[in-house]
């Protein structure tokens, strides 16, 4: 270490002139000190945003719309078919959403939801009632009991009641038909989920469709055939989060996938 003497000074002004050196030294570190520490913060602030966006891109999902609380589906021919997931949900269904140009479908099986299509006026072409019968036993229990088809029937929207016959009561969830019933015989189960963009063109937000194969197909960007196995709903969801995941580049939620489901075990088919 070398010190500079000023010969021209005593020895205390050489060491005065030393202590403010050291003194203005010090304040110049403090000073780079702060302009790091400042400087790590921004830093550490930009990796956040750009993590969280990272993350928003990841994640196309729209906001939920009123109808993903049943379980849904759009047909091959553009309608809105709605299904209840259990008694509270098949009761709001069929109570505030089922209007009487809509049509009206039930598989003839314990632990089948109520379904609706929703009409908006138009009749409901027979490929769309097709697809809303196999969607009916499809996420009714005949699914998880290994069922290839079932009955279904359709009926008018005056022709659901809540009215029971004399001397009994129905259940949340439960309804009595009255008339002629529209008969589909031996319907079989078809499965498929995909992702269905939820907004304009251009716009990221996408949602997961699950139901007949054909309908999935012409509406989603990608899809997956789903046939009656021993996987369980949450080990296929994450093959499907997988699959979308490879496919597009969307990183569909776990939860999500597995609410599409209907109840029971799975087996892939093929997409």
């Amino acid at each position: 270490m070398h010190i500079e003497i000023d010969l021209r000074k005593s020895l205390h002004e050489n060491a005065s002139d030393y202590f403010e050196k050291s003194k203005k030294t010090a304040k110049k570190l403090e000073g780079l000190e702060k302009a790091m520490k400042d400087l790590q913060e921004k830093i550490s602030v930009l990796e956040r945003k750009g993590l969280e966006k990272k993350a928003e891109k990841l994640v196309k999902k729209k906001p939920r719309q009123w109808f993903e609380k049943f379980r849904w589906f759009y047909s091959s021919d553009g309608f809105l078919v709605l299904g209840g997931r259990d008694a509270h949900s098949n009761e709001t269904l069929v109570k505030n959403h089922l209007e009487k140009e809509d049509a009206y479908f039930h598989a003839e099986i314990h632990g089948a939801p109520h379904v609706i299509v929703k009409a908006e006026g138009k009749k409901v072409p027979e490929i769309t009632l097709g697809e809303t019968a196999s969607f009916a036993v499809t996420f009714s229990s005949a699914w998880k009991l290994g069922f290839a088809s079932c009955d279904v029937y359709s009926a008018l929207p005056e022709q659901v009641s809540k009215k029971a016959p004399s001397g009994e009561s129905l259940a949340t969830g439960a309804f009595m038909i009255y008339g002629k019933r529209n008969w589909f015989r031996k319907t079989p189960l078809s499965l498929a989920v995909g992702l269905k963009q939820a907004g304009l063109a251009g716009e990221e937000f996408f949602t997961v469709m699950a139901g007949p194969l054909n309908a999935v197909k012409k509406h989603c960007i990608a899809f997956i055939e789903l046939k009656q196995g021993r996987e369980s709903s949450g080990e296929t969801a994450k093959k499907l989060r997988f699959f979308f995941k490879e496919k597009t580049g969307f990183d569909v939620e776990l939860d999500e996938l597995v609410r599409a489901l209907p109840a029971g075990g799975f087996s892939i088919a093929g997409h």
